[in-house]
């Protein structure tokens, strides 16, 4: 039976993240299906930038038209993807009409905010969890995670993987840049909250390449003359960058998931990583990276790593198989409301 979606997100076109990327990757494969989707996203709104990110903009005081918006389109089903000012709108939305919705756990938020500002994590998990509590399901990305948040109180949380677009992201030509070897790769914001100097301190030969934008951009980029800074790329282009490397770093601390870690294997290219959320449930054992505590070994250990074994890793990960997760954790908005009646 095809159903009448609603997804509500802070973040959406045209910001670059890998929540964007989800949850445009969701919808269009739920369209496949047959469902018809709506999104509902800052772009829709008047939006002001966000402290310390200027470059994100989010929609604050738009409480009342987001709820003239969710009550024209009726949805079967909604889905709060974050915990900004339109989540809690929708948030709200639904508890006062005693109405199911699900959420989902895209970042591990506590942490993000700590980076940025001087609040402890911990002090912010009660009210992350206070968010996601009415939720009917809470959907997280890894094992690692749900284990990361049973401690806080988080209930009825179940499992939403990724998957990663094989036929963009493959193995190429990796003269596509002419620069000294092994080309190490970043691919993702470059904020504090990425811990991408972890990898810049490094002194190691060859060249670290950066693509992607954010808050920090210019003042690390000025820091670190010696590497490559592209800003964001994007489609064949971004693929042929991933393709050309060596090794793939992610000094995220941060992530639920990681994203560019499966776009990065379905290249054929190895990951160095910390041994964290993330790259522990999308790698752990399997020999296609190195997870270590120090980064430069966690390099020179993947720089090893054959590459055909990435591509066939990352095979088994499929945006169609995600979205059917995500589809049959999906609650009937009007079950609440038919239960309290009776």
């Amino acid at each position: 039976m095809a159903l009448k979606i609603c997804i509500v997100t802070d973040a959406w076109h045209p910001q670059v993240n890998g929540v964007v990327r989800t949850l445009t990757m969701t919808v269009e494969e739920l369209k496949k299906l047959g469902h018809e989707v709506t999104v509902i996203g800052p772009d829709q709104f008047k939006t002001y930038p966000l402290p310390t990110y200027k470059e994100i903009r989010v929609a604050l005081f738009a409480g009342q038209e987001l709820f003239l918006k969710l009550e024209a389109l009726d949805p079967d089903c909604i889905h709060i993807a974050t915990e900004g000012p339109l989540g809690l709108a929708a948030r709200n939305y639904c508890v006062q009409r005693r109405l199911r919705f699900t959420t989902s756990y895209h970042t591990r938020f506590p942490e993000y905010i700590a980076e940025r500002f001087p609040v402890p994590a911990a002090l912010l998990y009660p009210m992350v969890q206070w968010f996601h509590r009415p939720a009917s399901a809470i959907m997280v990305a890894t094992p690692s995670i749900e284990r990361e948040l049973q401690p806080h109180g988080f209930q009825r949380m179940v499992r939403w993987t990724r998957g990663v677009d094989t036929d963009l992201f493959h193995p190429r030509d990796e003269g596509f840049l002419n620069l000294p070897r092994p080309l190490m790769l970043y691919v993702g914001r470059v904020a504090v909250e990425k811990n991408i100097q972890a990898f810049l301190d490094l002194d190691m030969p060859g060249t670290k390449v950066i693509v992607g934008g954010g808050p920090q951009f210019q003042q690390i980029s000025r820091k670190y003359p010696n590497a490559v800074f592209t800003g964001p790329k994007h489609g064949e282009e971004l693929a042929r960058y991933y393709a050309a490397a060596n090794v793939f770093v992610f000094p995220s601390l941060t992530d639920t998931f990681g994203l560019v870690i499966l776009e990065a294997l379905a290249s054929g290219v190895p990951v160095a990583a910390f041994p964290v959320p993330g790259p522990v449930d999308v790698i752990g054992d399997a020999p296609v990276g190195c997870l270590h505590n120090n980064l430069q070994n966690a390099i020179e250990t993947a720089l090893q790593i054959p590459r055909d074994a990435c591509r066939e890793y990352a095979m088994h990960y499929s945006w169609g198989a995600a979205t059917q997760q995500f589809l049959s954790h999906l609650k009937p908005v009007k079950q609440l409301e038919q239960q309290a009646a009776a």
